[in-house]
This record gives structure tokens, C-alpha cells and sequence, in this order.
């Protein structure tokens, strides 16, 4: 009987990628089915997305925070009476209680001459974020801040909040800019993502298009120091064109890549010829 060699199967060139990214590649399988190992870490993750979308928004340790840094805070509701509410009725997350708003008039009244910046933090759909993000992320941003003399209304924090809730705020606050950070919709690799929104001359109404999004803001995503930076350089922008969303692109980076490239190289086609 002639002797067979055993044969050597390549390693799946997929391997090597899993060190690069988070995405559910190269999981192998048994049968026809994932391994044991792969579901179960897929279970995991799937868990997590849900915790953090009904994880309660713990508005007031950021209030304790917030004061500890010498920063002044109001707490609002939006209309949405609870979280089950909040996740059926999208519509209701973009206004606020008629307490809160009743309150947030009072503020004005008694703070008249308006704003440059009202900050906004709403739980969105993942508290999560809102809990591990705002402070670290307004750190760096008031850092970078400081010399442009911005003048900001006290941190208003929106429990049940959705994204244009900031129009109402911005409004009757009088502000000239409203910046939202909030909770993203949790993914398989990311439960805990922080969006921010900015938008110029606030009003109620307002849709996505007067908008400009920064999003994935996390120690996996893009760095606190860089999502500050293009932060500012949209309100230098909008300031200086009046304007924001769709008519306002963001180029802080377009510049340092084009900078990059050696002299006489080809640009990418989405951002130019270079």
C-alpha cells in the first residue's frame, strides 16, 4: 500500500486582518455553523447593544462633575415620559416638556444678551457613551476653546433626548451656535459611540440637511483632541459664513491630507486633484 503524504493546508490570508479590525471576520466554522467560541462572543455583543440602548442616563453624577470642574448645568426632560415612550415615539424626543421648556425661559430671562455656544448632552440611544465620553471630550474641546473667547451657556443635559432637541434649546437660549453630544445607536463593536451634532442660528424645525456630524467619537474611534479640533473649525467656519450642514463641509482634515502628498502625486478623486 503506497504511503500518503499528509497535506498541508495555507493558513486563511483573512487571519491576519482580525489584528486591524474589529469587524467579525475570519470566525472559521464547524460544519456548516459558527464555532462555539464565535456565537457566543456574537451573543455578547448583541447584549451589550441592548444594555446600553435602555442603560438609565445618571444625569446626575455628570452634574456633579461638571461642577467640580467649575462648570454650571441645567437638567431638562424631553416630552417623552420614559424610555419606552422615548424608543416608540422619535418625534417626542426632539421637543421638550413644557416644565422643561418653562424653565429654560426663566434661565434666559434672567440671562439676557444671548450666546455664542449652547452645549447640549442628550442620552440618544446609548447612555453609555454619554457616561464615559462628555467629560473627557469637553475637556480637550474648552481647552482648544479658550483662546476664541467663546461665550457658552450653562451644560444643558436632556434626559430622553433625540438630536434636534438642540434647535429648541439653541432657540430659546438665544444662541448664535448649539452643539449636541449624544449617545449613537449602539453597534456590534461599539456600544459605547458619542456623536456630536453642531448647528448654526438654532431653530425649532430645523432638519438634518442645517446639520454637521461628528460621529464615533471613543477611545476606538476618532480621539477626543481631533473631535474637538474639527469642531471649532466648523464654528470659525459657520461664524464666518453664516451658515451650517450641507452648505459647510468639513475640510480640517482634507487640508493635512493633501498636505501629505509628495509633489506631483495624483489626489484622491473624492477629495480633489491633488
Amino acid at each position: 500500500m503506497a504511503h500518503r503524504t499528509p497535506t498541508s493546508h495555507p493558513q486563511s490570508p483573512w487571519l491576519a486582518l482580525r489584528d486591524l479590525t474589529p469587524a467579525r471576520i475570519a470566525l472559521g466554522r464547524c460544519g456548516t455553523s459558527l464555532p462555539t467560541a464565535a456565537q457566543l462572543d456574537f451573543q455578547f455583543a448583541h447584549a451589550q447593544a441592548r444594555d446600553a440602548v435602555h442603560l438609565a442616563f445618571d444625569h446626575a453624577a455628570l452634574c456633579e462633575q461638571l461642577t467640580a470642574r467649575g462648570r454650571d448645568s441645567l437638567v431638562l426632560h424631553s416630552a417623552a415620559s420614559d424610555r419606552h415612550q422615548y424608543l416608540q415615539r422619535p418625534d417626542l424626543g426632539r421637543r421638550l416638556s413644557d416644565d422643561s421648556a418653562a424653565t429654560l425661559r426663566q434661565h434666559a430671562q434672567a440671562n439676557p444678551g444671548g450666546v455664542d455656544l449652547a452645549i447640549v448632552v442628550a442620552d440618544g440611544l446609548s447612555a453609555l457613551a454619554v457616561h464615559r465620553h462628555t467629560l473627557p471630550f469637553l475637556a480637550r474641546f474648552e481647552e482648544q476653546a479658550s483662546a476664541d473667547g467663546w461665550r457658552s451657556a450653562p451644560v444643558v443635559l436632556v434626559e430622553q433626548g433625540r438630536v434636534a432637541v438642540a434647535d429648541e434649546v439653541g432657540e430659546l437660549l438665544g444662541a448664535r451656535m448649539t452643539v449636541i453630544l449624544i449617545g449613537e445607536r449602539p453597534g456590534l463593536s461599539s456600544p459605547d459611540s458619542l456623536g456630536l451634532y453642531f448647528t448654526y442660528a438654532p431653530k425649532v424645525g430645523l432638519t438634518d440637511a442645517y446639520r454637521n456630524c461628528i460621529s464615533n467619537i471613543r477611545l476606538e474611534g476618532l480621539s477626543y483632541g481631533m473631535a474637538a479640533h474639527r469642531l471649532l473649525y466648523l464654528m470659525r467656519e459657520a461664524c464666518r459664513r453664516q451658515l451650517s450642514g450641507v452648505n459647510l463641509k468639513d475640510e480640517a482634515e482634507v487640508h493635512s491630507i493633501a498636505s501629505e502628498q509628495p509633489a506631483g502625486a495624483r489626489g484622491n478623486f473624492l477629495l480633489g486633484e491633488g
